[in-house]
């Protein structure tokens, strides 16, 4: 059997028993390209459903999706000869995605996710397909998958039939950085395209992974972007010389959301010891504008919804999506609706909802920053204006990714087309809802690197003047690599060299070991 192969190796593996993956474990694993191997528990689980099946199948007992046709044909009988080939035949007629290649990483997600569902034993698969999963994603294959199709409901159906197509032969893998037919790379690891019996392709392509991948790295990159937004917020506080007064923690117990609190908690660490703060406590300076004063009221709502929907998530991932669902103990078969995206869709619309609100209020304080008559500070941040245009066309890329990010947030849940002749007549959309709010993260990505780079350019003009602690060590780490600017240079490749650096896990590690860990 293939996993056990893996049992053997040397190389660090992740045991999966369908109930012990959650986002961050999960990205870990395919990131880091660990091998993972199944349970023993779980083995003994999968085994118990297929049993029954087998039973089921010999007795001619009528199951939908084992001996009937799916969807609009599910009262078409179909003899057990036929089984194998009514497999084939869904793998192959579902495979009809459109559009641009799913990244690599999220493939890799989706074939960890459906690995992890269908051993909780209750699809009725046999242990040599699980076998075969496991040997495929440890073996660095990457099924070539369109991202358009899926209407989040039966599950991803077009998506994932394209990822199972690769498993019978058909369709294209990445291999070592090379496109391949899928006969060819499954001979690269030592593999035979695997032949379906029933329920196998039906298991294969019920669910909700695809969805599921797009959010969980979503969700993964938005926790780096919550605890950047609060380094790049306290920056531009001490740029345009902001009182901290807002922050104060008694002011946030009265109205004690656990985001909003925990967002403050971090804007005082990271301004603890500020020189610059002393330099105008007698300014007479009333309060500032909203998106200084209330960053912990909004990127703490932020907060809140982020660990709401890493809830709804970690709990996905570790469910059963298919359909029918086999129950062992009880021999029973139930057809039920566990495919439906709906808490997909509704967590990634609020996701990108909040996530694209983080960008919203970062580009306001950007827009501060390069305004002379807000900030106090050179035009545009740079000496010598009007030759020189400085950081002005920045806040113009900014405010770009802000208004498309609001079209991108339109909740693709609110949305339903019935499919399959209106036997499927209420869709989730989850997986556009899913594809748009990782688009938006990487909007924001760009959006908080423009603020990072406005404000450590600002924080130049205070000198000698020094900020607080975790803002002087991010000046520090932005410094080292990146100049003072006194003369207009290529701003895009300034944005995307500030972008590498501080998405760097290191870069907010070092902050931390000034600040202590920053909450999320």
């Amino acid at each position: 059997m293939y996993f056990r192969i893996f049992l053997t190796t040397n190389m660090k593996k992740y045991i999966l028993n369908g109930n012990n993956l959650n986002v961050l474990t999960a990205v870990n694993i395919v990131e880091s390209g660990n091998h993972i191997s199944v349970s023993h528990e779980s083995i003994s689980k999968v085994k118990k459903s297929r049993k029954l099946v087998e039973k089921w199948i010999d007795k001619g007992e009528i199951v939908y999706g084992i001996n009937t046709g799916f969807g609009e044909f599910k009262d078409v009988v179909i003899s057990k000869d036929q089984t194998t080939e009514l497999q084939r035949n869904l793998i192959i007629s579902h495979s009809a995605g459109v559009g641009d290649m799913i990244e690599d990483d999220i493939v890799r997600l989706m074939i960890l996710f459906r690995i992890n569902s269908l051993i909780k034993g209750h699809s009725g698969v046999r242990i040599e397909l699980i076998d075969f999963l496991v040997y495929f994603f440890n073996s660095g294959l990457i099924p070539q998958i369109p991202n358009q199709g899926s209407v989040g409901c039966s599950g991803d159906l077009a998506p994932l039939a394209h990822l199972a197509s690769t498993f019978i032969g058909e369709g294209s893998i990445k291999y070592k950085g090379r496109i391949f037919k899928s006969t060819d790379a499954l001979k690269k690891v030592n593999l035979k395209p695997f032949v379906l019996s029933s329920k196998e392709g039906l298991a294969l392509i019920n669910g909700t992974q695809m969805m599921s991948a797009y959010l969980c790295k979503a969700l993964y990159d938005s926790i780096k972007l919550i605890k950047l937004s609060d380094i790049a917020s306290s920056m531009t506080v001490e740029a345009t010389k902001s009182t901290n007064t807002a922050y104060e923690e008694k002011i946030q117990k009265i109205r004690p959301h656990k985001g909003q609190i925990d967002t403050a908690y971090n804007l005082r660490k990271l301004l603890q010891g500020s020189k610059i703060m002393k330099s105008h406590a007698d300014c007479g300076k009333v309060q500032d504008a909203y998106s200084i004063r209330c960053i912990p009221q909004v990127h703490g709502a932020v907060k809140d919804t982020l660990n709401y929907c890493l809830t709804v998530l970690n709990t996905e991932i570790n469910s059963v999506t298919d359909n029918p669902l086999i129950f062992p103990d009880e021999s029973q078969h139930r057809e039920g609706g566990n495919f439906h995206g709906e808490p997909l869709a509704f967590a990634s619309d609020f996701l990108k909802i909040a996530i694209a609100e983080l960008g919203n209020i970062s580009e306001r304080r950007t827009a501060r920053l390069v305004d002379g008559s807000l900030s106090g500070l050179p035009r545009f941040l740079i000496l010598d204006g009007g030759l020189n245009s400085g950081f002005m066309i920045a806040q113009y890329t900014a405010a770009s990714l802000v208004s498309e990010n609001k079209v991108l947030s339109h909740p693709a849940s609110v949305d339903s087309i019935p499919t399959s002749a209106n036997q499927e007549d209420h869709n989730s959309m989850g997986s556009i809802a899913s594809r748009k709010c990782y688009e938006i993260v990487n909007n924001v990505k760009n959006i908080l690197t423009i603020e990072i780079l406005c404000a450590s350019q600002a924080l130049y003009f205070l000198k000698p003047l020094k900020p607080g602690k975790g803002v002087e060590k991010a000046h520090e780490i932005i410094r080292k690599n990146i100049k003072f600017v006194t003369k207009d240079v290529v701003m895009s490749e300034l944005i995307n060299k500030v972008k590498t650096i501080i998405l760097n896990d290191s870069f907010t590690d070092n902050v931390e070991k000034i600040t202590g860990k920053l909450k999320y």
